[in-house]
């Protein structure tokens, strides 16, 4: 009980230690130990039924950075003195589709999941696409879908970069356009597999942030029982 208490007293002190870090200290770098353990908190978090539709390009050339916070109004001061700057790419419908190649290879090869169980997961996948969230309307709607997966894992790595004392910032404010045109460019969009969902920096902050404010708990939570 003591340990449990003292676990969540860790967990707890690293929420009120993690902020929207806006610049950082450009001469303090991660570990690569360290940032090897935040990647591995984003492989091993959960999506909707098991897609894993994400990709976690970790951009270190200080000139595609530039090309970058050119049309990225959001990462201005991150994108220059951030230790490791992170694009979590969302899988489009290309992948994301319930009988498409890339879910196929994921359940049969990467989850190992029999055929005949697999054939009848598809007919369920396909109702919960078509009939239960309406996903397959337009392309956008299932990159959206995916969108939400992939912040489950930015929360995580970001998480845990907190319990370790390591600052991070969570990114939206960029040119989308923009943004894929110059990831295509780089080669980086597998033939429109790809489209960028979020940016994420991390890094040690360059100066202590103002204090921690968020709305009471009971402002937020309804019971009903």
């Amino acid at each position: 009980m003591e340990n449990n208490e003292k676990k969540k007293r860790e967990i707890l002190e690293a929420f009120q230690f993690r902020h929207a870090t806006k610049t950082f200290d450009p001469t303090k770098k991660i570990s690569d130990e360290d940032f090897q353990f935040i990647l591995e908190a984003g492989r091993l978090s959960p999506s909707s039924v098991g897609y894993e539709p994400w990709k976690f390009v970790v951009v270190q050339n200080k000139q595609l950075r530039e090309k970058l916070r050119e049309v990225s109004w959001g990462a201005q001061g991150q994108l220059p003195t951030a230790s490791h700057f992170v694009l979590i790419l969302a899988r489009t419908m290309k992948d994301t589709k319930y009988d498409s190649a890339y879910v196929e290879n994921l359940m049969l090869n990467e989850k190992k999941i029999p055929a005949e169980i697999f054939d009848k997961m598809k007919v369920r996948y396909k109702s919960f696409q078509e009939d239960d969230l309406h996903l397959l309307d337009n392309e956008r709607t299932m990159l959206d879908w995916a969108g939400k997966q992939t912040y489950i894992a930015l929360a995580n790595m970001m998480t845990v970069a907190a319990q370790i004392g390591i600052d991070s910032c969570p990114i939206e404010g960029f040119d989308f356009d923009k943004v894929q045109k110059i990831l295509d460019e780089e080669g980086l969009l597998e033939d429109g597999h790809l489209a960028i969902s979020v940016m994420v920096a991390f890094g040690y902050r360059a100066k202590e942030p103002r204090p921690k404010t968020r709305r009471k708990l009971e402002a937020i939570v309804q019971w009903i029982n």
